[in-house]
């Protein structure tokens, strides 16, 4: 994390830093020229997210006596950085304007705190490791710490061309430019990494291009969309650098990590639920999401990090503090969700790709998390799937909606546990229709049988416990002594989303969603429930990836109009971001005529499922389905928001073919024409 001007200044509590493997291994980088901090031009990401560029001019500077000597805007200052295989590049540009030659002195502060990620976050240790002693040698700095899990961690900063200064926190050159001329400093920052062979100058320039062919490759698979709005082209293509931005290629495979700059790892829940919005889109993000997880999949118990044999990662943590066990999240299983989550994934990727070989090579994996959901998910053995952490260091609450004061009564009574969650049923019941699917497809249709028997039960079990008339929707939760929290929420939409919510509920359900409609997008929580707050982070706030799942789920039950409104404010929204850039939430403050939605500071922005949210409503409003066995593409009523008249998808891909295809507004209905067909792929429309 950079600031506007490619500087790092991290305070305290400041996300600023160039961070690896959740240690902050620079936490002071700054330019100065003169003495002076250049001033901003503008700054900003390519689009593709390859680098960010940050162009500089020098402020007005003085002499000693106070006499100016270079008035402002002579000097240009360009500043490229890129990340490449843990090493931070950057080239410093500096062009004189001026008609007369100048000398400048050109100066970076730099400092290593190796702090962990969850001390930048706030937590206090008793005690830290030791600093090591400096290394300056010739145009090499090295920084070093070596923490209480014994392991060395190493900066290394490398100049090109050699500074007329080089200290251990300090370089500084003294650049002559004629009128006219370009002079440039490449800078090499390797976090436990050696600085390459070649020079930093090659280097950067390697590394540029591996980063740019590394995403455009990534990119290449997925299917992309153009529409007739200009500003929503924007906001997708950000999204798709967004989302291969975040993802990291693992032995199993491609995993999108949860988000920037907190959750810059491995999350179980985050990476299942982005597989799913973007599995029509490019499905090798499923494949390597399930293969990853099932290669963490819990094999026994451990109460620290609340693992149970079957139980799927929550997240994934590599820093000092994890090591350490000061908190419990080296390889933690403290979410109730993935689990069913990740069964529903492995259903729903055989169904995108008839993929049967990757699915007979995770059924053991996929058995044991049924397993898991039948004996340690559900603990009293009533049918539904509980949690309840399992040491007092473990998350309170252990679904999608984490924070302390998540979980309530009508009165706002926190719920106390075992709680078993609207949305976590429906998962189960998605799970073992998921199951059934594929032991049918692996030729077990007695197992398939008794998973669609256990969905069915489930379902009826639901309506009986969750569904109150008298809120018109599903209750948040029952506690642990089976009370229903007889609250409104968002969750209660996750139901129509994996299908356990009976036809006949989906009207009234939908209208009680739809009155916590602010404008922008369905709030977490009702106005009228006793904890709203609209700047609260699960209580009234705005997740686009929540809306995008209950969006998903209007589609699902026929109900394409209040998909179509989710996308069309959702996209309002993000013509106020930075980027067009959804961030991980924001406010839920009721819309306002002129104005964008009220920001939350530390949203993470970008972030994974927020990312994938608006290619998922696009899914939704076009009822894109596919059917790999009969090599058919198929869209099913299909609607156009209101800000959309035409939408083309190019390289839609099934198994034995590849269509572009237009979608185009005729009235009050959508054509659907065939722009391009490579293979024996059928594509169809009902209306």
């Amino acid at each position: 994390m950079y600031d506007h001007n490619g500087d790092i200044l991290a305070g305290a509590g400041s996300p600023e830093g160039l961070f690896h493997a959740d240690t902050r291994h620079l936490s002071l980088l700054q330019f100065s020229i003169n003495g002076a901090r250049p001033m901003l031009l503008s700054s900003g990401l390519r689009d593709d997210n390859a680098a960010l560029i940050c162009d500089l001019s020098n402020p007005d500077l003085h002499d000693e006596a106070g006499n100016c000597v270079l008035a402002h805007d002579r000097l240009h200052i360009r500043r490229v950085r890129l990340l490449w295989d843990a090493v931070a590049y950057e080239r410093i540009a500096i062009k004189n304007f001026d008609r007369l030659p100048r000398s400048v002195a050109l100066t970076l502060n730099f400092a290593a705190d190796f702090a962990d990620i969850f001390e930048v976050r706030g937590a206090t240790r008793e005690r830290r490791g030791r600093y090591e002693a400096e290394q300056v040698d010739g145009d090499t700095v090295t920084l070093a710490y070596t923490g209480l899990d014994h392991r060395l961690r190493e900066t290394r900063l490398r100049f090109e061309p050699p500074p007329s200064s080089l200290t251990a926190r300090q370089s500084e050159y003294v650049l002559d430019l004629a009128p006219g001329q370009t002079k440039a400093i490449f800078i090499e920052i390797g976090c436990d990494a050696l600085p390459s062979a070649q020079s930093a100058r090659r280097a950067f320039f390697r590394a540029f291009l591996n980063a740019r062919r590394s995403l455009r490759a990534s990119s290449s698979r997925a299917a992309s969309i153009a529409t007739s709005n200009h500003i929503l082209n924007e906001a997708v293509r950000r999204s798709v650098a967004d989302l291969y931005m975040l993802c990291t290629q693992t032995p199993e495979g491609l995993y999108p990590y949860a988000g920037i700059p907190w959750f810059s790892t491995a999350f179980g829940r985050d990476a299942i639920i982005t597989a799913l919005q973007t599995l029509w889109f490019d499905p090798t993000i499923a494949r390597g999401v399930l293969s990853h997880l099932a290669a963490n999949q819990a094999t026994a118990f451990d109460e620290h990090a609340d693992a149970e044999p079957g139980k799927i990662l929550h997240e994934l943590r590599r820093g000092e503090m994890a090591e350490l066990g000061e908190v419990p999240f080296r390889r933690y299983y403290g979410s109730v969700d993935s689990t069913p989550l990740f069964v529903m994934l492995a259903g729903a990727y055989l169904e995108r790709t008839d993929d049967i070989e990757t699915l007979a090579r995770l059924w053991p994996n996929i058995e044991a998390a049924l397993t898991w959901i039948r004996v340690h998910g559900d603990r009293d053995q009533d049918g539904f799937v509980e949690y309840h952490r399992q040491t007092e260091q473990g998350l309170a609450n252990q679904g999608w909606k984490d924070s302390q004061d998540s979980i309530s009564h009508a009165d706002g009574a926190l719920a106390q546990g075992p709680i078993a969650l609207v949305e976590v049923q429906a998962y189960v019941y998605g799970a073992w229709r998921a199951a059934a699917s594929i032991a049918q497809r692996l030729g077990d249709v007695a197992q398939s049988n008794n998973f669609e028997a256990c969905a069915e039960a489930l379902r009826r079990r639901f309506d009986t416990h969750f569904y109150d008339e008298a809120l018109g929707t599903y209750v948040l939760a029952l506690d642990g002594d089976k009370r229903p929290c007889r609250v409104r929420s968002s969750n209660a939409g996750h139901a129509l989303f994996a299908g356990i919510a009976f036809p006949e509920r989906a009207a009234a359900v939908a209208s009680t969603l739809m009155a916590s409609f602010s404008g922008f997008g369905i709030r977490t929580l009702a106005t009228s429930e006793a904890r709203y707050n609209p700047m609260s982070y699960h209580n009234g706030s705005i997740w686009p990836h929540d809306n995008a799942l209950i969006a998903a789920g209007f589609a699902r039950y026929g109900l394409r109009e209040h998909a179509a409104r989710i996308f069309e404010g959702l996209f309002e929204a993000s013509t106020y971001m930075d980027l067009r850039r959804l961030p991980e939430l924001f406010c839920g403050f009721p819309r306002q005529r002129g104005a964008g939605p009220v920001f939350y500071p530390v949203a993470c922005s970008p972030q994974a499922w927020a990312t994938a949210a608006p290619i998922l409503m696009m899914q939704s409003c076009l009822g894109l389905r596919f059917d790999p066995a009969g090599n058919r593409i198929s869209f099913d009523r299909p609607i156009l928001p209101s800000f959309l008249d035409d939408v083309a998808l190019r390289g839609l891909s099934i198994a034995k073919g590849t269509v572009d295809v237009s979608l185009k507004r005729a009235g009050a209905d959508v054509l659907v024409q065939v722009l391009r067909r490579s293979g024996n792929c059928e594509v169809v429309t009902t209306a």
